[in-house]
């Protein structure tokens, strides 16, 4: 892995960003479109995941990073939740719903992953460095 400079460079915000792609996608046809209460809260929490990635690394702390990234977690078993209720009423079907809900455990894990990782950094974040303008 190259140097993190930017939340683009991050793994786990390009899965999450495609991820919250795949739900527009699917949330844009057939009966789910005319649902707009779950299909706007399936947006939402997917992108969240994605926004909370973003907004946490631009903080430049690491525990408020981490912060943002178990908000992240959050949103991305929110929206594993509200992929049930798409497949119990039959706006996915089964086989989408599979897909989609490893997709979200990938990221779940990632993030999980991610957070361990900063939590032994001895790196506390961009805005601790000493040399830092």
């Amino acid at each position: 892995m190259g140097r993190i400079e930017k939340f683009e460079d991050l793994d786990v915000w390009n899965l999450a960003r495609n991820f919250a792609n795949e739900i527009y996608l699917i949330s844009n046809q057939g009966p789910f479109t005319k649902d707009f209460r779950l299909r706007d809260q399936i947006r939402a929490s997917s992108g969240s995941i994605m926004d909370n990635i973003a907004e946490g690394f631009e903080r430049n702390g690491n525990k408020e990073f981490i912060q943002f990234l178990y908000i992240a977690k959050g949103s991305c078993g929110e929206t594993r939740s509200q992929l049930y209720r798409a497949l119990d009423i039959g706006y996915i079907s089964k086989e989408c719903f599979e897909q989609n809900y490893q997709r979200a455990i990938i990221i779940s894990q990632s993030l999980s992953n991610y957070i361990k990782y900063l939590k032994k950094s001895e790196l506390d974040g961009v805005k601790y460095r000493k040399n830092n303008l």
